[in-house]
């Protein structure tokens, strides 16, 4: 099935779409193609907002005043209590207490602890998920470990053809390591393709560019029936929606935490490693951090019997609580909530966008079926980068990604129905 689809309207409230609806023909500014007059998409804005549950969660982060914020899928908003929270770590617990902190402050556990805080987002049990280290790193720690975890004489190294490129270039490199071949294939066609001589399978949860959500249940079974150890890159799906690592019994994961969770730029990424795998899972980079003993200081490695085996070297602390009072900013937040309300608010940027862009300006790549998106709307244009520029300008900030698409990421902590509306006439106003 191809990505790309044209706006689809809405014959129900937003959320509520049916998303086998016909494609409908994009108007100009004067009318919806559900009828309304387009300030009445204003007016339902408004509406939509004042019912939201979670608008009251847009408190919780600071956001430059007059500015819609549609970038959250490349580095989320400031968490309110982040500011406070790294200048106590700086000035008292850094400053004052010095290297005292890393037994009176907690710092040597901060990778587990804040990995639990994590676990409940992308339904895993504590224990399994440790903080720390780049995506990028992680990634390589994760698939060298899974070719090692694989049944032995497979050579064959499944990875998503679509892939975020650093993904494709770092598991060209754990192929090289392990021996592995590594195969490109659409993840629609993965099923068909793991065989028995499948040892991996690369698969990311949401993609990049068109935000199109891939089956991760139905893949991972497939893989697990197939015999292949699975690893998924969750970096634009954890935050956005419910991912259930343990229900669906995914092998391995990896993502970061400076999109929809809001961690900073360059926020430690995470490892997940599913409690059976634990024992036998082999890091291909067994720094002191990660042995079971590692202030004996030992000569030969031995490594941690649970996920601390996944650390490597000492914690990047200042990133790392930051991270840690940035994810406050989930208390008593459920993702299902957060789900319900994306779909809803992506439906409705959808509508707007057919009722205020001319028609043929824009197209979207992101597949309409709720089962297949993320959290994000890409539209394809021509001069896209202009576009986004012009955009950014008038204070709705997404991004561009080559050659010809526009990314809107709607965070659903704080962004609401305004939001997307006030995105979609400013883009009409632009092509008028």
């Amino acid at each position: 099935m191809s990505d790309a689809t044209s706006i689809p309207p809405s014959s129900t409230q937003p959320g509520q779409a049916d998303p086998g609806s016909p494609a409908c023909e994009a108007r100009g500014l004067g009318q919806s193609p559900n009828g309304y007059a387009a300030g009445d998409l204003t007016v339902r804005a408004a509406e939509l907002d004042a019912a939201d549950e979670l608008a009251k969660l847009r408190e919780r982060f600071v956001l430059p005043e007059g500015v819609v914020y549609l970038d959250g899928n490349s580095l989320g908003a400031l968490p309110a209590g982040v500011t406070d929270r790294l200048a106590d770590v700086a000035s008292r617990e850094w400053g004052e207490l010095l290297i005292r902190s890393w037994d009176e402050s907690a710092w040597w556990t901060a990778p587990e602890r804040i990995g639990d805080k994590i676990a409940p987002l992308v339904g895993a049990a504590p224990g399994q998920v440790v903080v720390g280290d780049s995506t990028s790193v992680n990634l390589f720690k994760a698939l060298v470990g899974a070719a090692r975890l694989a049944l032995p004489g497979r050579t064959k190294l499944l990875v998503d053809a679509a892939t975020f490129p650093t993904d494709g270039y770092i598991a060209e490199s754990a192929a090289r390591m392990t021996g592995l071949t590594v195969t490109p294939v659409d993840p629609d066609g993965a099923p068909e393709a793991i065989d028995d001589d499948t040892a991996v399978v690369l698969l990311n949860h949401v993609d990049y560019r068109t935000g199109r959500l891939h089956d991760l249940p139905a893949l991972t079974a497939a893989a697990r029936a197939g015999g292949a150890i699975t690893v998924w890159d969750l970096c634009h799906s954890a935050g956005a929606l419910p991912v259930d690592l343990d229900a669906h019994a995914v092998d391995l994961a990896v993502g970061c935490t400076y999109k929809y969770l809001n961690g900073g730029p360059g926020a430690p990424a995470y490892l997940y490693i599913a409690a059976r795998h634990q024992r036998d899972f082999d890091s291909p980079l067994p720094g002191w951090n990660g042995h079971a003993d590692p202030f004996a200081m030992a000569p030969d490695y031995r490594p941690a019997d649970d996920a601390r085996r996944g650390r490597v070297g000492t914690p990047d602390i200042l990133s790392m609580l930051a991270l840690e009072s940035a994810l406050d900013a989930w208390d008593g937040v459920a993702v299902e909530s957060v789900r319900a309300k994306s779909l809803a608010l992506t439906d409705f940027f959808l509508e707007c966008v057919a009722a205020y862009v001319p028609r043929g300006k824009v197209e979207s790549v992101t597949p309409a079926p709720h089962a297949q998106r993320g959290s994000q709307v890409s539209l394809r244009t021509e001069n896209a980068r202009e576009v986004m520029a012009e955009l950014i300008s008038r204070g709705v900030v997404g991004d561009f990604r080559a050659p010809d698409v526009l990314r809107f990421g709607f965070t659903p902590l704080y962004v609401g129905f305004a939001d997307a509306e006030r995105a979609a006439r400013t883009l009409g106003h632009i092509f008028g």
